[in-house]
């Protein structure tokens, strides 16, 4: 079968587009760069190969999926050295709410919270 699929971006609607966005920036290591004047409004996050876009919602509030489906992270970033990654976070004061463990359908990774309570993991499959 051909690879088709190339790669793929996370979008996270926000009721505070420039607030989200400083989070990121500051937190958590990404450049924002602003489209905030063109027809669909959006912020793009980039770290590495990773890319987040920012889309406003008219003021409803995130709410996760945890909260919407009883569990369930909101995104899964492909990681390694999570060790390195987890340290840097929580240098941050980025909020850990799982450490660096292995799961029990075989990946090593942790999850973080964001400022919209989104969980997001960083992983990846051992063995």
């Amino acid at each position: 079968m051909k690879n088709l699929l190339l790669e793929s971006h996370c979008i996270f609607p926000t009721s505070d587009i420039i607030k989200t966005a400083y989070f990121y920036e500051q937190k958590m290591g990404f450049k924002a760069v602003q489209y905030l004047d063109a027809n669909e409004p959006h912020i793009c996050l980039y770290r590495d190969t990773t890319e987040i876009i920012l889309t406003k919602t008219k003021g409803q509030k995130v709410i996760p999926n945890r909260e919407l489906y009883g569990y369930g992270y909101d995104a899964y970033f492909i990681t390694k050295n999570q060790e390195e990654l987890q340290n840097e976070l929580i240098n941050s004061n980025v909020k850990i709410v799982r450490s660096l463990d292995n799961t029990d359908y075989n990946n090593k990774e942790f999850v973080v919270e964001d400022i919209d309570g989104r969980w997001i993991a960083f992983g990846i499959k051992v063995g």
